[in-house]
């Protein structure tokens, strides 16, 4: 029986995409480029920074101007976290009827805890996860399940019946590693070319709708 659940954030649990795509549009405006259109640079986001602004600038990691740009986009976006940001429709109920049925639920992100704890005090979440366990929380990052084992530990859970719910193969890998169950949120930024068939997951959800009946289908 499921009775933990743990989160992704950006992509899973809150539709971050739009402050995202602001932030870098604001850095390509900068530096006197076009923006590009939100639905080109969503599939990026679950990726991280780096390859968003590789989409952005043709820019790879210790390229010149790289830092600078990285710089500028996360100054941006960290000044404007929330703008546009809201939890993905349905949800604040999946979230209410874990709580109703006394299962703690947490958020597992790479995201930085200096981005991740104002973005989830903005909506109102700090107070209600079990655990937060952001990108500088443990050593090593998602596909490893340092991150998810810490999450565990912080509520005090039982891996077997914990699962892991995210929208990218990293999030699979890391919660299967840790011994998690583990879901697919379709509905989030999954790559173009990716094939979530392969990533081995216990099941996949269309939308956060439809979390609730995986619960219970892969908790028996």
């Amino acid at each position: 029986m499921i009775k933990n659940v743990l989160f992704d954030l950006d992509g899973t649990l809150a539709d971050t995409a739009p402050d995202l795509a602001n932030a870098l549009n604001a850095v390509r405006l900068w530096r006197k480029l076009p923006k590009i259109p939100i639905d080109v640079i969503r599939p990026t986001i679950s990726l991280g920074a780096n390859v968003m602004i590789k989409l952005g600038f043709n820019l790879e990691v210790g390229e010149p101007g790289f830092d600078e740009i990285k710089e500028k986009f996360l100054d941006f976006y960290s000044a404007n976290i929330a703008i546009e940001t809201k939890l993905f429709e349905g949800m604040d109920d999946v979230l209410k009827k874990i709580e109703n049925e006394q299962k703690t639920w947490g958020v597992v992100t790479n995201k930085s805890s200096y981005l991740t704890i104002p973005l989830l005090k903005a909506l109102s979440l700090d107070k209600r996860a079990a655990c937060i366990v952001c990108g500088d929380t443990v050593k090593h990052n998602k596909p490893h399940p340092a991150p998810v084992i810490h999450a565990c530990k912080l509520m005090q859970a039982n891996p077997a019946s914990t699962i892991f719910i995210g929208d990218a193969k990293r999030d699979i890998e890391s919660g299967s590693k840790a011994g998690t169950k583990t879901l697919i949120a379709l509905y989030g930024y999954i790559e173009n070319d990716a094939n979530p068939d392969t990533w081995g997951a216990d099941g996949m959800v269309r939308s956060p709708n439809e979390i609730h009946t995986k619960l219970e289908q892969v908790g028996k």
